[in-house]
């Protein structure tokens, strides 16, 4: 298909809008820190009327409906996985939400710079899945896998801290 991709999309259709992180993958530049930023800020609010587990629980229920709408926006757009669907950072960011040891402003910043920085460096086999998964679950799982690095990140640094 010829033309932007973000011509084919419309906010007001709820899958757009939640693919798009709210609209924060339409920010410019680096619409995935936007997205992550976004996220942070949602799974921070979350975090603040339910419990842990509830909220792991609607982080596995997020990545679930994130395969269909990320899959389904991509499939809108014509192009896969476009930098302006960000759901997948939302959900990489509530991961890495899930192992921090509390939400001050210290460690949801460890959180996010740990997040961006795998996101973005795609250590293997990150790299690997990001390139030969072209679904929506291939969407999701480079972010997922690159907040299990994050994770691993966050676990080193309670240690020594």
């Amino acid at each position: 298909m010829a033309g932007n991709p973000l011509s084919r999309i419309s906010l007001t259709n709820p899958i757009h809008f939640l693919a798009l992180g709210l609209g924060s993958g339409l920010i410019r530049p680096a619409p995935g820190t936007w997205g992550t930023l976004a996220g942070l800020i949602v799974g921070w609010l979350l975090l603040q009327v339910m419990s842990a587990f509830s909220f792991a629980i609607t982080t596995a229920l997020c990545f679930l409906l994130g395969c269909y709408l990320c899959q389904k926006t991509a499939d809108d757009m014509g192009v896969h996985d476009h930098g302006s669907i960000v759901w997948d950072e939302f959900v990489g960011i509530f991961i890495v939400l899930l192992a921090i040891p509390d939400l001050s402003l210290l460690w949801c910043s460890i959180a996010f710079i740990t997040f961006r920085f795998f996101d973005i460096l795609k250590p293997y086999p990150i790299r690997y899945f990001d390139h030969k998964l072209e679904s929506g679950f291939g969407i999701m799982l480079d972010d997922v896998l690159a907040a299990m690095y994050a994770v691993i990140s966050v676990f080193i640094l309670r240690y020594f801290m």
